[in-house]
């Protein structure tokens, strides 16, 4: 248990910190998923339009410091090369 005052406060940052940063994060895997469901269904169309609005959410996951920037980069990479195979 915090034993001085700052540390207390730190304890208490960490615990909104804690759920902030659950929030984006969750939020950013939804995101994810309705590209994933796109790709799934085999709508190109919508796989896009599901990966431009995935793509900024995923962005701002890196500049909140929830996520690094090579595996954001990595996962967009990654869904970008399943869209493009959906028109072959």
């Amino acid at each position: 248990m915090a034993q001085h005052k700052s540390a207390e406060k730190r304890a208490r940052q960490t615990i909104r910190r804690t759920e902030v940063n659950g929030a984006r994060i969750s939020r950013i895997r939804t995101f994810v998923k309705k590209v994933e469901v796109a790709i799934a269904s085999g709508d190109q169309e919508a796989a896009k339009a599901a990966f431009r609005e995935a793509q900024p959410e995923m962005q701002s996951g890196v500049t909140k410091g929830v996520l690094h920037q090579n595996t954001v980069s990595r996962k967009l990479s990654r869904l970008s090369a399943r869209i493009k195979t959906l028109s072959a």
